[in-house]
């Protein structure tokens, strides 16, 4: 049997198979500033306070939305007017009608080949909390495909 994502739309999942959609690379989490003057984006490599920058994931994902106001509830409904989601998040990636990658922990079966294969904000994030001003910050990484490094081969270098 197919698994759930290559069966059914983003729509039509359980809050569970939703759930289990984040890789937990944490690059939603990172900050982004909008232009006003041009409405372009740029990504920084500033973490929310909330983001544990060792599993990449929310320190209290229960109660974000209290501890921090602006943080976004994804859902199928809001992915429709996102624009900031990276080219490797699962939820972008079928949206637009791609597979999950290979070292996604639904296709490899291990949480941490999404750290394995540097696809993570792993060692490469700095929290909040010591970063100052944003704009001292913006990287061109967050928004980009990943070139994922497989283990145990010659060349490390794969593209997404």
């Amino acid at each position: 049997m197919a698994p759930f994502w290559k069966t059914k739309t983003l729509g039509e999942m359980t809050h569970e198979e939703w759930e289990s959609l984040c890789d937990g690379c944490g690059r939603c989490c990172l900050h982004k500033l909008r232009h006003e003057d041009t409405n372009e984006l740029s990504f920084t490599n500033v973490a929310c306070r909330l983001l544990d920058l060792h599993s990449c994931r929310c320190s209290d994902y229960v109660r974000r939305r209290r501890k921090v106001p602006d943080c976004v509830s994804l859902t199928p409904a809001a992915l429709q007017e996102i624009d900031w989601l990276p080219p490797s998040c699962a939820y972008r990636r079928l949206q637009e009608g791609k597979e999950l990658a290979w070292w996604h922990p639904l296709v490899s079966g291990d949480p941490d080949t999404v750290h394995q294969a540097g696809v993570s904000v792993r060692g490469r994030a700095i929290s909040e909390k010591q970063a100052g001003a944003l704009e001292h910050h913006i990287e061109d990484w967050p928004g980009r495909t990943p070139r994922a490094r497989r283990p145990g081969t010659t060349d490390m270098k794969e593209t997404v």
